[in-house]
Formats: C-alpha cells, structure tokens, sequence
C-alpha cells in the first residue's frame, strides 16, 4: 500500500535581494560542517570556493558560538548571565555587544508581545526545573508566587547608550528562547565576514539561510510539524531569512506563560515564525505558542509576523504575512 504525500506549499520571499547574490559562484562545492552547542546540534551547509580550508571554518564557527554560550547560558555557572543572576541588588552590568544585542531585541519584543515573551522568567523556569536544577515535581502555588515576585522584563532596566544592565535584586534571565536563533545569525554573519556569502545554517532547528545555492536554487527548509499534522508540507525558500518553531510536541509541555507562571497548556501545539532575524523569529514564536490561540493570531496579523500556528485538533491558521509568501 503506497501512502499518499500531500504536495508542498511554497513559500518564497517577495524578490532576490542584491545582498543575497554577492559573491555568487556556480562552481562552488556545497560542504557539510557540524558540531555541539547548547546543548544541541549545529549544522552548517555552505558553498564554498577552492581554497577556503575547511578546518579552519569549523574550528572558527564552534568557538564562536563557544563564546556566546559563555556569555548568555543560563546552564553554565560561570557565564555572564549567571553571574548577572547572582550579582547583588541596584548593580549595573556591562554587557558584550552580543549580549546587549540580544537584550536589546528580547525587552522589544517583550513590549511588543505584552510580555508574552520575558526573558526575566529565569526563576520560574528554574522552579519547574526547565533549568540546571531538578525539581521533584510540579512547584507549589507558594514557590510559584515567589518566582513571579522576582521575574519580569519591566523590573529590568537597560542602559542602551552604554550597553549596561541593572539588576534589580533576585531576577534570573533566561534567554533560551532566543539564544539560538541568535546563534544561528551569528554564524551567518561570521561566515559572511569571511567571504562565505551563501550558507544554510542551524541550530536545534532554528536556521538561517543567507544567499543560494551553487546550483541557483534557494536553500530550501520544511517548517517542522507534530507528526499528527496530515496537511501539506510548508517548504519555504530561506534566501536571507530565518525560521524558528516552538512546540510541544517532542518534549511535551515545557514553556511557561510568564503572565501565570505556570506551563502554557492553549491549544496550539506548534508555531513556526519566518523573519529575516532568525533571532526575532525564535522570539516570536516563543511569544506566539504562550498565549490563547485568538490572541496568537491577532498578535501576528497586528505585527506583520509570517507566522504558522498548528492546534493539537490538527487545525492550521497561517497569518496574512506569510499567506503572500506562497
């Protein structure tokens, strides 16, 4: 018995960028990098002309991302942020420029969003033990409470001028809903710095494609789905665009509403983001799967968000943005 596979939807951007065709080169050979970070997976598929040593661009991309874990890793205790966490009441912190990037973006969004993206619930995800440290089980109403009282973005204040943030007293950040898509830029940019202008790269599932490919296609991504979801394939051309997708279909329910402080349990199931920000599409799409459905869609048809929202009833709702995409 043959089991029949729906046709792809294609989603492509409105036209070529010129950034995008820099340095092109039809004879270029498409290698295959990779490596670990964040706990996760990274993935690099780039054209590449004769010369360029291969070693070196692996070696160059895992001590780049090596960096930003030093920086923005809630896991390590000796990063950055986990020394913001502990650093003491009324504080000011200099950030790198990668972290106040980060920042910047994250409390934006965070306003946008109404909060459904925080990066301050550092706290909260600890007492549900979506961190470094176990919990035993499901935290109480008084640990969640407590939790809250030292969570949100608005107790945050960030000096942009300087790059400085303050510490307000017991707040943990926590940027894992950002982080990677971030990285995933970051290593498009680096590439690009060195004259590798034409790169698919991933990180846990967040990818940025930058230009095409030798043989004039564009890097081609499937948005992933819960393997229940029997409709068409949404396979989008990532020519100078990033894709992220929250859900909780793999690991079960595991983010929280910062509104509550408890796991979102809405109806939607998964949520995939297109941006030309890798780094504000995993923002979004974390934001997007937090709150009621009614209030995702608004959100994205209100923000100009290409965004695909999946309910666990299989139903698909795609926003106006990324319906003039296909």
């Amino acid at each position: 018995m043959t089991t029949h596979i729906p046709e792809p939807r294609i989603a492509v951007p409105e036209r070529l960028l010129a950034d995008g065709m820099r340095g092109f080169d039809p004879a270029a050979e498409v290698v295959d990098l990779a490596g670990e970070t964040m706990g996760t997976i990274w993935r690099v598929r780039a054209a590449i002309n004769a010369g360029v040593d291969q070693d070196q661009l692996h070696s160059g991309i895992q001590q780049r991302l090596d960096d930003i874990v030093r920086q923005m890793s809630h896991w390590d205790g000796s990063s950055l942020l986990c020394t913001f966490n502990q650093a003491d009441a009324g504080t000011w912190h200099n950030l790198p420029r990668d972290f106040a990037q980060v920042i910047t973006c994250a409390l934006a969004i965070a306003e946008a969003s109404g909060g459904a993206f925080d990066p301050a619930i550092g706290r909260l995800t600890d007492v549900w033990g979506l961190g470094p440290n176990e919990a035993s089980g499901e935290p109480s109403a008084a640990e969640i409470s407590e939790a809250l009282a030292h969570s949100g973005w608005q107790r945050l204040a960030f000096d942009a001028a300087t790059n400085r943030l303050r510490q307000p007293g017991g707040l943990w950040l926590d940027l894992s809903g950002i982080a990677k898509g971030f990285a995933a830029d970051a290593v498009a940019d680096w590439l690009a710095e060195r004259g590798v202008f034409h790169a698919l790269t991933e990180i846990g599932g967040e990818c940025a494609g930058c230009g095409i490919r030798p043989d004039g296609d564009p890097w081609w991504v499937d948005a992933e789905a819960p393997s229940r979801f029997t409709g068409p394939p949404l396979r989008i051309a990532l020519h100078q665009l990033g894709i992220a997708t929250s859900g909780d279909y793999l690991a079960g329910a595991h983010t929280i509403d910062p509104a509550t402080g408890r796991l979102s349990l809405h109806s939607t199931s998964a949520v995939t983001v297109i941006h030309e920000s890798c780094m504000i599409a995993d923002a979004w799409a974390s934001a997007l799967l937090v709150v009621p459905v009614e209030e995702a869609r608004s959100l994205a048809t209100r923000h100009h968000i290409c965004a695909r929202l999946l309910s666990r009833n299989g139903e698909e709702w795609i926003s106006p943005a990324l319906t003039a995409m296909l």
